[in-house]
């Protein structure tokens, strides 16, 4: 057994299990570009070996401690300037650990308390930071020209003594130059679980989930904050917990967690503010208030998170995260309601959220969001069904919300929709831009500036906006398939199977969630064809059709699937049937569309494509 004294580097992603449910494809990309371009090169420049690489981790061995705190401080020094330009929610950062001790040789393979203590020190190192040993920072003395952050003596897991842990300051503190920019390993984390519905009636659900919601956009306006976005956190819904495991998978230090008790005009609301890495209660609170004052609830826990994280907000902020929505509690209600409806996307939902909207703004017509949902799901059952709809009331819908809350991103995003729909393509596209500009992480709008490229047939344009919406609702099965289609109309087929497979992973658990929505059956069905399951591209048509053979869009989705499976006669009997109802959107989608590109040079497609300009042009005021 041969035994030596080494330098260890340990290394591991912080948030990986976040990271990989919103992306997995893109997650393993980024990080075997991060090896192959800069921590492989900066391990061969000090010398060392690396021991394995693991999914989420990094061991490596140098001769030299000096080499291998070199190499640690420069690979964070170059995940810095790689991440510089990624949104925080999907940067790729590191803790490394540098240990100087004995370890046992076996196969190439590292043991002993010497990787052990290693590994220790890089579960206490900050994000985007290196912890050394006290062996370490006595070796390195004044070889380099660092500073070192004495951090007392460190209690690690199943190493029996107290370990002296040191900071090697990679840059001068954020808190010693006065307005300097937090950088996000410096900001407090933190992600708010969804509230627990306490009120006996699966219905409240809706109202439960907005109050988290809610906080979460509150929290998220703090620029001194780094804030798990809502599907990422919500993805723990309905699950036994163990939070301290919950934190380190999302790579956060707290968790906001809670309930909510909803009876007639009574709500009582918990709060609690838990430590991460100990599970320990920071603060907690019990709110029993009128309903009415469910937005001065918000507005305490958001303000106690703020407090209790010692966040600095600037004036602006701390205006923002006092302002409450509507003044109508009835109002607020109907538009939770419409918008865990608009999220379903089949035609009939869609509908239901309509309802939802309106009623919401007959209670309070000043009240913005309401109008961007009414403009959305109206453009959506315009463009994707052919529904009646004025689309110059739709628009003037829009300007609304834009009028009463010029700062809100899904209003811009529905103008955007609403201009798109009309055919007036350089209005909707800086409406869009508009939205991504205040909310980068706006799911609908990243979606629609998806397809508003896509039915231009510039897939190659619109696939970062696909991208980012499969990584912002790590729910929804809709981007990564989206994502696929994109890359399959670029001429890149062979990169689009590991989204494929995301996508259909995530269909099966929306059908599992939301049995009476066909839409994720219908775009798996067109996924599975478009990969070559052609019988298992049946099977979930059959699904399909079983949950909800009156959609109108299944005609289209099922015509896909037949003309990628060599049934071409089929498709265009379905499609034909379509074209009655079909609105504009959706024919220039047919026009580009890579599932029917086996169907384009054949005179029926031309003769559906006439079809559907003949009956818009008879009805401008509709589909116009």
């Amino acid at each position: 057994m041969e035994r030596r004294l080494t330098a260890i580097l340990a290394a591991d992603v912080v948030g990986y299990s976040r990271l990989m449910g919103a992306n997995e494809v893109g997650t393993l990309q980024s990080l075997e570009q991060h090896q192959r371009e800069l921590i492989e090169p900066e391990v061969a420049t000090s010398h060392g070996r690396i021991v394995k690489l693991t999914g989420d981790g990094i061991l490596a061995e140098f001769p030299s401690v000096v080499g291998a705190v070199e190499c640690a401080c420069a690979i964070q020094r170059g995940m810095r300037a790689r991440n510089a330009d990624v949104p925080d929610d999907r940067r790729i950062q590191l803790r490394i650990g540098v240990n100087l001790g004995d370890v046992i040789v076996r196969d190439d393979d590292l043991f002993g308390d010497g990787v052990n203590i290693a590994a220790r020190l890089e579960g206490v190192a900050k994000p985007g930071g290196v912890a050394v040993s006290q062996s370490v920072r006595d070796h390195v003395g004044n070889k380099l020209d660092l500073l070192f952050r004495d951090k007392g003596d460190h209690r690690l897991k199943n190493i029996a003594d107290p370990v002296r842990v040191y900071d090697v300051v990679l840059e001068p503190s954020a808190t010693d130059i006065p307005d300097a920019p937090l950088l996000i390993s410096d900001k407090p984390s933190i992600a708010v679980l969804p509230f627990t519905n306490m009120s006996g009636d699966p219905e409240q659900e809706y109202f439960s989930d907005g109050i988290a919601e809610d906080i979460i956009t509150d929290l998220s306006k703090i620029s001194n904050l780094f804030v798990v976005g809502r599907n990422t956190s919500f993805t723990y819904k309905g699950m036994s917990l163990q939070l301290q495991k919950v934190a380190s998978d999302l790579g956060v230090k707290f968790l906001l967690e809670g309930s909510v008790r909803k009876a007639g005009q009574k709500v009582r609301v918990t709060a609690q503010l838990i430590d991460g890495p100990s599970g320990g209660h920071l603060w907690a609170d019990r709110y029993d208030r009128d309903l009415t004052d469910i937005f001065a609830i918000q507005d305490d826990i958001t303000k106690s998170i703020v407090d209790q994280l010692k966040v600095r907000l600037v004036p602006e902020e701390r205006q923002a995260i006092g302002q409450a929505p509507t003044g109508n509690i009835e109002a607020y209600t109907y538009y939770l309601r419409g918008r865990q409806y608009f999220h379903n996307t089949t035609k009939w939902f869609l509908g239901l959220a309509r309802q939802m909207f309106a009623r919401a703004i007959e209670l309070d017509p000043g009240y913005a969001q309401p109008y961007a949902g009414l403009a959305l799901a109206g453009s959506r059952l315009v463009s994707w069904f052919g529904e009646p709809i004025s689309m110059e009331e739709l628009l003037a819908t829009a300007d609304q919300a834009i009028a009463l809350a010029p700062q809100l991103a899904e209003a811009h995003a529905a103008q955007g929709e609403a201009l798109n729909v009309m055919g007036r393509r350089d209005e909707a596209r800086a409406a869009f831009e508009r939205a991504l500009q205040l909310d980068s992480n706006s799911f609908e709008a990243n979606l629609a500036y998806g397809r508003f490229w896509a039915v231009a047939g510039d897939y190659e344009r619109s696939l970062p906006y696909y991208m980012r919406a499969t990584e912002v609702r790590p729910d929804d099965y809709q981007g990564p398939m989206l994502v696929e289609q994109a890359l399959r109309g670029s001429g890149r087929s062979d990169e689009g199977l590991a989204y494929a497979r995301m996508g259909l992973k995530r269909a099966e658990e929306a059908l599992r969630k939301f049995p009476e929505s066909s839409r994720p059956a219908q775009l798996g069905a067109t996924t599975l064809a478009a990969i070559g399951e052609k019988e298992e591209a049946r099977r979930w048509l059959e699904r399909a059709l079983a949950i909800d053979p009156d959609d109108p869009h299944i005609k289209y989705n099922a015509a896909c699937v037949w003309a990628q499976v060599d049934e071409p006669d089929r498709a265009f009997d379905l499609l034909e049937q379509w074209a009655t109802h079909s609105g504009r959107e959706n024919r220039d989608w047919m026009l580009h569309d890579p599932d029917l590109v086996t169907l384009r040079g054949h005179p029926r497609f031309q003769r559906i494509l006439d079809l559907i300009d003949a009956r818009m042009a008879a009805s401008p005021a509709a589909t116009a």
